[in-house]
């Protein structure tokens, strides 16, 4: 792993006077100016030479030669930074992971929507309750959850709280990664709390031995690679708060280039890709692995041009589309936007996002994600390419390691009568850890058939 020093810029930013969406209305600029200086002479959260690796992983991805799977949180909470909320995350992952690496023959790149995912574009900027209006709840990155005027008020400090929580979780991925927890070794070990009580868990066992006996063979035959004691796992997040993002974009040492350092993979959102916009300047200017949120409403036009504004050299593994129709435009909306994107020779990672296009609101009130629209929009995603000759490139969705009971359906059934029992997400609905493997081995099936 290359650990190079970056260094803050003075230059003014290009993206600082194009307008920019979704950001929030800080009362005190003088105060946002403070944390912002302040932050920029903070070390890096990760290194310019851990961002080329994970882009010459996503070449593979691009190329048809590996899988992505990216997971995690829909918006991360301060009080969430704990070893066992971690690790749960971490364990689910890992063994999607191995589901993934195994039952579809295929190298996985594992990126966490982890250690900077606090912030989350609303549909509204401000929230009205009987009678009471106040800005909305934007991630604990801007301002609180609860519902009063002294915690919605956007508050620059919570900045620092997001880069010190995402250092934390930072340190705590990396001890587990490498320091034994994720060795291949342990796929009986990730699943002990969660065999007896889950058929996906029950199904998972059955891998791990069949794991453990492929290990103990190749070790009987005297290969015992060091690649199975840990496992390459990166961050990522959407390049949201630019205010944050700006303070932790650095010049690289080693090539004069500018990365930003606060996550390993940046995207931008569906609501925040306009294309005269700072965000898409803003991904424009930095070197790391760069993905694009593709809604319905997407436009060949539009993205051939991302196409040139973010990868203007044809970069194998720079650009990923994340592409995110719903279950029910999936079939008609993608095929065209592959097929030219492919004949205009671009080489960009498809993966899909299945969550964000099919969340409805339950007769409870509360928002939810049918697991079946889920999946059917993977499979519609997987018949796409199929059908074109193109490669599904992976997997973005929003999980926990936790039982939560946040989707509808799944192997392990939650119905909508048992959401209100364990409902803890503060903005969308998550798959719980059983949902999460459920659908591993699922995609797991799909790949094999392509």
């Amino acid at each position: 792993m290359t650990v190079n020093a970056e260094k803050s810029t003075t230059d003014v930013p290009s993206w600082q006077d194009l307008p920019a969406a979704q950001q929030p209305e800080y009362p005190d600029q003088a105060a946002l100016r403070e944390v912002v200086a302040e932050l920029a002479a903070y070390p890096p959260l990760v290194f310019a030479g851990e961002c080329d690796q994970l882009r010459s992983r996503m070449a593979a991805v691009a190329k048809g030669e590996a899988f992505l799977l990216q997971g995690g949180d829909c918006a991360e909470a301060f009080d969430a930074v704990s070893a066992d909320q971690i690790r749960n995350k971490l364990k689910t992952l890992l063994q999607m992971g191995a589901v993934l690496t195994y039952a579809a023959s295929v190298p996985v790149v594992k990126v966490g929507r982890i250690a900077g995912q606090y912030s989350k574009p609303r549909s509204k900027g401000t929230e009205t309750r009987d009678g009471v209006t106040l800005p909305t709840y934007r991630g604990d990155s801007v301002n609180g959850f609860a519902f009063n005027e002294k915690d919605r008020v956007p508050d620059p400090e919570r900045l620092k709280r997001m880069y010190h929580a995402s250092a934390a979780t930072l340190n705590l991925v990396r001890a587990f990664t490498t320091g034994g927890y994720a060795d291949l070794r342990q796929v009986h070990a990730w699943n002990q709390d969660f065999v007896k009580s889950s058929p996906s868990g029950q199904r998972y066992e059955q891998l791990a031995r069949e794991i453990d006996n492929a290990l103990n063979f190749m070790k009987a035959a005297g290969t015992d690679p060091a690649e199975f004691r840990t496992v390459e796992f990166y961050s990522s997040h959407e390049a949201l708060l630019l205010d944050y993002e700006t303070a932790l974009t650095r010049v690289d040492s080693r090539t004069g280039k500018l990365y930003d350092v606060s996550g390993h993979m940046l995207w931008i959102g569906e609501r925040t890709r306009q294309l005269d916009g700072a965000h898409i300047e803003f991904a424009s200017k930095v070197r790391n692995p760069i993905g694009i949120k593709l809604g319905p409403t997407t436009t060949v036009d539009e993205a051939l041009t991302y196409i040139d504004r973010l990868d203007p050299d044809r970069e194998p593994g720079r650009l990923t589309f994340i592409v995110r129709m719903g279950a029910d435009k999936v079939r008609d909306k993608l095929p065209q936007l592959v097929e030219k994107v492919t004949a205009a020779g671009a080489t960009v990672a498809w993966v899909t996002d299945p969550m964000h296009g099919n969340t409805f609101e339950a007769a409870s009130g509360h928002k939810t994600r049918r697991f079946d629209d889920v999946l059917d929009e993977v499979k519609g995603f997987f018949e796409v390419h199929k059908g074109l000759g193109t490669h599904p490139g992976g997997i973005h969705v929003e999980l926990t390691g936790d039982d939560v009971t946040e989707c509808v359906g799944g192997g392990d059934e939650i119905f909508v009568d048992d959401l209100h029992q364990r409902y803890e997400t503060a903005c969308d609905p998550r798959l719980n850890r059983s949902q999460s493997l459920d659908l591993a081995f699922l995609v797991a099936e799909m790949y094999r058939d392509q």
